[in-house]
């Protein structure tokens, strides 16, 4: 099971970050963004497979890829915000991680109004 390995992978890594954090501080964050990455290497084939289904589902259901790229787009925005927030978290940074997820909202909002504005027009003609 791939779970294992991730998760393995994390609790080894946690150990080399608790035992260089006392001798070397400087490599406990190098270990945790080289950890991250090697996690998200580990799924990206996964992550991968579930867009091509989300795209044949779109297509099946005669739905505009507009919209279903932007709900993708949502959703890599929001993890890698909360990824890149976590990593500032790691080395003591609470305020850079704070305007991290800021912005990554801020985008989110960006990206999904023109969603909400055609939602807002569908219900403008649909209501009297």
């Amino acid at each position: 099971m791939e779970i294992l390995q991730i998760v393995g992978l994390g609790l080894a890594a946690t150990v080399i970050s608790i035992i260089l954090k006392q001798q070397r501080p400087e490599f406990a964050i190098q270990i945790s963004i080289v950890t991250g990455l090697i996690i998200f290497t580990m799924v990206a084939a996964n992550l991968a497979a579930v867009l091509r289904l989300l795209e044949n589902i779109a297509a099946k259901a005669n739905l505009d890829l507009v919209y279903v790229n932007t709900i993708i787009k949502v959703i890599g925005i929001a993890y890698i915000s909360q990824f890149g927030a976590e990593i500032c978290r790691d080395a003591g940074e609470n305020a850079i991680a704070s305007k991290i997820e800021f912005a990554g909202k801020i985008l989110i909002v960006v990206i999904a109004a023109p969603i909400v504005l055609g939602l807002l027009q569908l219900l403008i003609q649909i209501l009297p």
